[in-house]
């Protein structure tokens, strides 16, 4: 369903004229467009056509040794692979990394509002990676399966953290809320019933997306799987004596994102380290929440139940949902009752 997307693994102007992409890095994802903020040539495999895996008629009736028809009549199944959704890749911003790929079902926008149907929610996805790796192509599958459920989605790639410091990567998130919002008639969305979700590194950013500023004004909720939504304390475990090499790794990702080494003496740097920690911009007018993590993970749920103990102290709704193992990011999907809990949670936020 999806791959991997976790923690490991306003300059910007996006204008909506089309402009052809180059060739896809690699079969099934879709290519790199200039940065221009056209979409695509269609072409993947993701635009492909559907077809049936399996075809057949029922056989006609078979005769008995007697010569009487015989009363079974034998089939073969017909399997119908359902049609993919449509997926263009935008440019958000004139930056390389300010991309993001939009899935969407039916027909086009223009036909869809002159037949009346209503604009639909919106669902943006924010990749995880440390900050330092990660692509918005890791959750197509999910996406996919958000969009048979109503929902176009926005799956987008930001600045890494070698490229840019903090917040840069913010910046990206709220570019690429901008750009669906202002652009929604494209794909018939509703802009008021726009949800971000976020993996890992990536949850740290639809954290943000939420409590910066007006948060409840841009999106309608924010879901996040493993967000790492403290740095400081991710920064604080990776140098503990039993810190897994994971959370080493996590600890430097924090260093290369804010590009100082986290300390009190240094004001400026402790400026940065604080601005990315998303409960310090907690207030009453930010998103409701639902916040995953599993028990023994990458990212502990420590850096979520303070978070949510602060926006529910400001009357905003806020849960943390913890599920039993080591699952980190994208592999909580595993658990059977996540992928239903991210289903109901958004069905109930963008009805």
């Amino acid at each position: 369903m999806a791959a991997p997307g976790g923690a490991l693994a306003k300059a910007p102007e996006p204008t909506p004229t089309a402009v052809p992409s180059p060739p896809a890095a690699s079969p099934g994802l879709p290519g790199t467009p200039s940065a221009t903020g056209t979409p695509m040539t269609p072409g993947t495999p993701d635009q492909a056509s559907p077809t049936a895996a399996a075809t057949g008629t029922p056989t006609g009736p078979a005769q008995s040794r007697a010569g009487a028809p015989d009363p079974v009549v034998s089939t073969r199944a017909v399997m119908v692979t359902p049609r993919p959704p449509k997926v263009v890749t935008y440019a958000y911003g004139k930056h390389p990394r300010q991309r993001l790929d939009a899935y969407w079902r039916a027909g086009t926008p223009t036909r869809a509002q002159a037949q009346g149907q209503a604009p639909r929610p919106a669902v943006l996805v924010l990749h995880g990676g440390s900050w330092l790796t990660g692509d918005k192509s890791s959750w197509k599958y999910f996406a996919r399966r958000l969009t048979a459920q109503g929902y176009t989605v926005f799956s987008a790639n930001y600045r890494l953290a070698t490229q840019a410091a903090w917040p840069a990567q913010r910046d990206d998130a709220v570019s690429a809320v901008e750009f669906i919002k202002k652009n929604a008639a494209r794909w018939n969305i509703d802009p008021n019933r726009v949800v971000a979700i976020g993996s890992s590194a990536g949850g740290l950013l639809a954290s943000q997306l939420g409590t910066y500023g007006d948060g409840a004004s841009r999106v309608r909720g924010v879901l996040a799987l493993s967000p790492v939504n403290t740095p400081y304390l991710a920064y604080q475990d990776g140098a503990k004596a039993d810190a897994t090499p994971g959370k080493r790794y996590l600890r430097r990702a924090v260093v290369d994102l804010v590009r100082c080494v986290p300390s009190e003496s240094d004001p400026a740097c402790w400026k940065r380290v604080e601005d990315a920690d998303a409960s310090s911009h907690v207030s009453a007018t930010d998103a409701p929440m639902l916040l995953m993590h599993a028990t023994d993970e990458l990212v502990p749920p420590t850096h979520s139940t303070g978070l949510a103990a602060a926006l529910r102290g400001v009357g905003v709704p806020a849960t943390v949902k913890v599920v039993p193992g080591t699952m980190h990011a994208s592999e909580l999907l595993n658990d059977p009752s996540v992928y239903p809990a991210i289903l109901s949670w958004l069905k109930a936020r963008t009805r």
